[in-house]
């Protein structure tokens, strides 16, 4: 099982460097994202000028479960702060740990400065 981040998403639904490597979790069928990094990735289409329902409508076809956040992935996205603080890591970069913790679940990211993560988690830098 693999969960998402915005840069991985972003990856495959712009066609960039690692979207091979996500496509290949979005086949094996256990692909998850945070509906926090499902905003980032639609936020960032429309901040590029593209279509945000067309981008939306791509992602909702796409064999992706999206997972609401709740407060659970609150309370830990606010306990990974202090283990991710000095690699700047944002909210939406801790929601994506929260639930890859939770479903026990490796990380996809483009975002290679999570090499350097140490909080009981895999992950996968994609490029």
């Amino acid at each position: 099982m693999s969960v998402l981040d915005a840069s991985a998403l972003l990856a495959f639904v712009l066609s960039e460097p690692g979207a091979e490597t996500v496509g290949k979790a979005l086949a094996g069928g256990g692909a998850l994202i945070s509906t926090v990094n499902l905003a980032e990735v639609l936020a960032r289409v429309g901040r590029a000028g593209q279509d945000v329902d067309a981008a939306a409508a791509q992602i909702a076809r796409l064999p992706l479960a999206r997972i609401e956040f709740n407060e659970e992935h609150a309370l830990e996205t606010a306990r990974l702060l202090p283990a991710t603080r000095a690699l700047g890591l944002s909210f939406g970069d801790r929601a994506c740990l929260a639930l890859a913790r939770e479903r026990g679940a490796r990380v996809l990211t483009a975002d290679r400065t999570w090499k350097r993560l140490r909080v009981g988690i895999e992950i996968e830098v994609i490029r």
